[in-house]
């Protein structure tokens, strides 16, 4: 389990593709910290560690992954956001973020408020995913509140070191990034959708 505070950031070095499968080799302040099996968040999507060499490590993800979230767009320089597990003695400073992403967006919009960012994200409501106005939400494994939410858009504000610290700054409208809806909100939705009249 994470909380959608992100960590650090780490730079793609080598794509490797098996199969359907694809395996990243990042490079990351953090690399030397991590242990072969730890599970790690990037951009939102938990992956397994599978080798670690000094300032580098590898991770793969299937096909599944590739499809679902903005990983299979990665190209060599791409920067990801990482966080490692949420530690069981510490303190809970974001949400509850499992690092199942449940579906992209698309950024519609980015306004500078002169010291803030605004970004607005439009995703396919069909998927039955809402979010509900001052409620959490993770963006490429970014913990953020909600505003303006709409039935299949919404609005986040991004304070300078957000900006700076994650791959907030890199984004621009067009790109596609990863979702994870409040886990919490969702079984409220599955129960509620299970009765009917």
């Amino acid at each position: 389990m994470f909380t959608g505070i992100v960590e650090s950031a780490a730079e793609v070095i080598k794509i490797e593709t098996q199969g359907t499968n694809r395996t990243f080799t990042f490079r990351s302040p953090i690399a030397k910290e991590l242990k072969i099996d730890q599970s790690v968040s990037h951009n939102g999507v938990c992956l397994t560690v599978t080798a670690v060499e000094g300032d580098t490590y590898q991770v793969t993800a299937i096909e599944e992954t590739l499809l679902k979230t903005n990983l299979g767009s990665l190209t060599e320089d791409s920067k990801v956001n990482l966080e490692r597990c949420m530690p069981a003695n510490g303190r809970f400073d974001g949400h509850i973020v499992q690092g199942h992403v449940d579906q992209t967006a698309t950024c519609i919009a980015v306004e500078e408020r002169d010291g803030s960012w605004l970004f607005d994200f439009e995703y396919d409501p069909s998927t039955g995913n809402i979010t509900v106005e001052k409620g959490s939400i993770c963006i490429n494994g970014v913990s953020l509140t909600v505003f303006n939410s709409e039935q299949n858009s919404f609005r986040v504000a991004i304070i300078p070191y957000t900006y700076s610290f994650t791959n907030f700054h890199l984004l621009k409208k067009g790109d596609t990034v990863n979702l994870e809806f409040d886990i919490l909100g969702k079984y409220i939705k599955r129960i509620l959708g299970s009765y009917t009249a």
